[in-house]
């Protein structure tokens, strides 16, 4: 079958964004052969700096003829909704289909499309995927201002081995046939009439289309360079991404720098070198210390064999580190308690004060928190935790006004453990300083350290109360604040540590919506392992703020839906609460009084009646002891007697008394499976 092949040719495409731009480029020409009725067996996208490609394989070369009906009104509907649609498809009345949907007939507009050759087609698709391409941010040029992440100078596009000819008005742009390899040992052009020969031709001059192949080259050559010093790379996934997403012939080069400057931190050597200049750290194979060595990757082979870029790469780090070693020195000068003060100049929100003004709410917050946090005499080395939080809290943003943090905020609480610990601060207080900023996304385990939790979820949890009370939420997709990742890194804190304590008590104005807030991050957190609708029964019966027992009493909901039983008797209950529905509406009242036991008159009832109260008696307990697990597997025993009761009993019985009777009795059925959840809020 015959293959498509496209290129867009630009000038050099954000590392960050390659990978998206890539799966959008799939997303679109996929979704543009489907909407044309092109079948296709897969489609395969690659990306570099200056390219994005596309190959799909298995496309027909023609289109067949097909015919194509579009849904119009139901047949019983006003004339003018029918006219309007006859006058929208240019059709006669007694020239429309009349088709059954469901239970009712509809009138469809029915046209005929001839078949052609695919060529046309694939031109226009992806002429349309082009000009709406979703850069997350893009530059308006050409001469009628097209849109594109930098500018795009050239189009390759073969279908079965031919050129499809189309022009991009926009940028004054026609497809073609050939591409550049790389921009500076292969800039001639290439000619090519396949993939194969595209990326054979490619890899020739100088250009590595998959970015896996790019990153296996990168670790192969560092991997050889570091071993033949006794050296190992620090891993850095994320850095390799954006290094592969650099160069499109990555050729890795060793520098070195002066031994002194291993008196810094080791994180401040490796931001200075991985934030600024793309190098990745080195350590010592057998100690597992940081080594005065690091790894640059060109995007060339140097006649020189590299020396003058590693050269010219050594002066740059070496003035960067010089900053780095003067900071360190200088901010060694003040203890992290004499900048508090600095705090009160930097505006944390307009509306909410300043850096300073959050801390004293933090402290507050964090001097409640540490006594919900199980202690141990192996924590502390002396002293009050309370207290201990306090001082931690009082410092945790003092960092802030560094110089260090100034030049590098990633290290913003990194830092300010070291200086503690400097200062003679207790390890504990510089632990928890150091762990404040921890949040979901990173690849280390969440903090454990009582003080360490304390402060981090006082911090959240004051972000989160205080941009609620100036009524500053996030809303769609913007969430400028972070506001969720605040949430959800208190629910991982509280769920990883187990913390048992009740969050409304924390959440101060609006904590009903705020807890509506958390119950959406919950799922998130949990939607790997519980149903989402699992969650809201659970929240729906209120009062469940004790973030620990509710998930605890969710795992066993969850478990129990998905069984046979649970299911029957989810079943069961909707049945049961739709009759009540119905009723007592019609009644204008409820049933929720006593059941009258003299009133039975079929076994059926008795059975029920006397299963609710041996139920009852057990889950209760069971909720007490906090075994939800226990109290779905007593619901379960209702499942046969409730049943029963369905099959042998007339709920709406003609004696009215006898009917009260048993809608008070369906109502029990309903109250008691409500004990452990709102199984309304189930779904399926």
């Amino acid at each position: 079958m015959p293959e498509l092949l496209l290129e867009l040719f630009s000038e050099e495409i954000p590392a960050r964004m390659q990978a998206r731009a890539a799966e959008d480029l799939q997303r679109l020409i996929s979704e543009g052969l489907n909407a044309e009725g092109l079948a296709f067996d897969e489609v395969k996208t690659y990306v570099t700096p200056r390219r994005l490609c596309l190959v799909a394989n298995g496309i027909p070369e023609e289109l067949p003829a097909r015919r194509e009906g579009r849904k119009g009104p139901r047949v019983d509907s006003p004339i003018a909704a029918i006219a309007g649609f006859l006058s929208s498809t240019g059709l006669m009345l007694e020239q429309l289909e009349v088709r059954a949907v469901g239970k009712s007939e509809f009138y469809f507009a029915v046209t005929e499309r001839p078949g052609t050759r695919a060529n046309g087609v694939i031109g226009g698709i992806v002429l349309k995927t082009v000009r709406e391409f979703p850069w997350p941010k893009s530059m308006r040029w050409g001469f009628n201002g097209l849109r594109w992440v930098r500018p795009l100078h050239r189009i390759l596009c073969l279908f079965n081995n031919n050129h499809l000819n189309f022009i991009v008005q926009e940028a004054g742009l026609s497809s073609g046939e050939v591409t550049h390899g790389h921009r500076f040992m292969a800039p001639d052009i290439i000619r090519v009439q396949n993939f194969s020969e595209y990326k054979a031709a490619l890899e020739k001059a100088f250009v590595l289309l998959d970015s896996r192949d790019r990153k296996a080259r990168i670790l192969e050559q560092t991997n050889a360079l570091a071993a033949a010093e006794g050296l190992q790379l620090i891993p850095d996934d994320a850095l390799l991404d954006e290094v592969a997403g650099l160069n499109e012939w990555p050729v890795v080069l060793m520098g070195k720098f002066d031994k002194a400057f291993l008196e810094l931190p080791p994180e401040v050597l490796r931001t200075a070198m991985r934030t600024h200049q793309k190098y990745f750290s080195l350590r010592d194979a057998e100690s597992g210390k940081f080594a005065p060595r690091f790894i640059v990757v060109a995007n060339l082979l140097a006649a020189d064999g590299g020396k003058m870029i590693i050269e010219g790469n050594q002066r740059v780090l070496a003035a960067r580190l010089s900053d780095a070693k003067f900071f360190w020195d200088q901010d060694g000068r003040q203890t992290l308690e004499s900048r508090l003060d600095g705090l009160k100049g930097m505006v944390f929100h307009a509306r909410l004060g300043s850096v300073y003004d959050k801390v004293q709410r933090n402290i507050k917050l964090a001097k409640q928190l540490v006594n919900l946090i199980p202690l141990t005499k192996e924590q502390f080395s002396g002293g009050d935790a309370v207290k201990f939080a306090e001082r931690a809290a009082q410092l945790a943003k003092c960092d802030l006004v560094t110089q260090m943090v100034g030049e590098f905020p990633e290290l913003q609480g990194i830092m300010g453990r070291y200086y503690a610990l400097a200062d003679g601060e207790e390890p504990v207080v510089a632990e928890a300083i150091g762990d404040q900023y921890w949040h979901p996304g990173l690849s280390t385990s969440a903090p454990s350290g009582p003080l360490s939790l304390a402060v981090a979820m006082a911090d959240r949890i004051d972000t989160l109360n205080s941009f609620w009370r100036i009524h500053e939420k996030p809303s769609g997709s913007k969430d400028p604040f972070a506001l969720r990742r605040a949430a959800l890194g208190v629910i991982h804190l509280i769920l990883q540590n187990q913390v048992r304590l009740s969050l409304s008590a924390y959440l101060d104005m609006h904590s009903d919506d705020l807890l509506k807030f958390f119950a959406d991050r919950l799922k998130v957190y949990l939607r790997d392992s519980i149903r989402h609708d699992v969650v809201d029964a659970v929240f729906a019966l209120g009062g469940q703020d004790d973030l620990v027992l509710l998930v605890k009493r969710a795992e066993a909901l969850n478990f129990f839906v998905a069984s046979d039983n649970g299911a029957a008797l989810l079943a069961a209950y909707r049945r049961a609460v739709n009759i009540l529905r119905i009723e007592e509406k019609r009644d204008g009242k409820t049933y929720r009084d006593g059941v009258n036991n003299s009133r039975f008159v079929q076994d059926e009832e008795q059975n029920l009646f006397n299963s609710i109260l041996d139920v009852e008696s057990e889950v209760d307990d069971a909720v007490r002891r906090e075994d939800f697990m226990a109290a779905m597997t007593a619901m379960a025993r209702l499942r046969a007697p409730v049943d029963a009761f369905f099959d042998k009993v007339m709920v709406n019985a003609e004696d009215a008394e006898l009917r009260i009777n048993r809608l008070r009795l369906l109502s029990k059925v309903r109250s008691t499976l409500e004990t452990v959840a709102d199984f309304s809020r189930i779904e399926g």
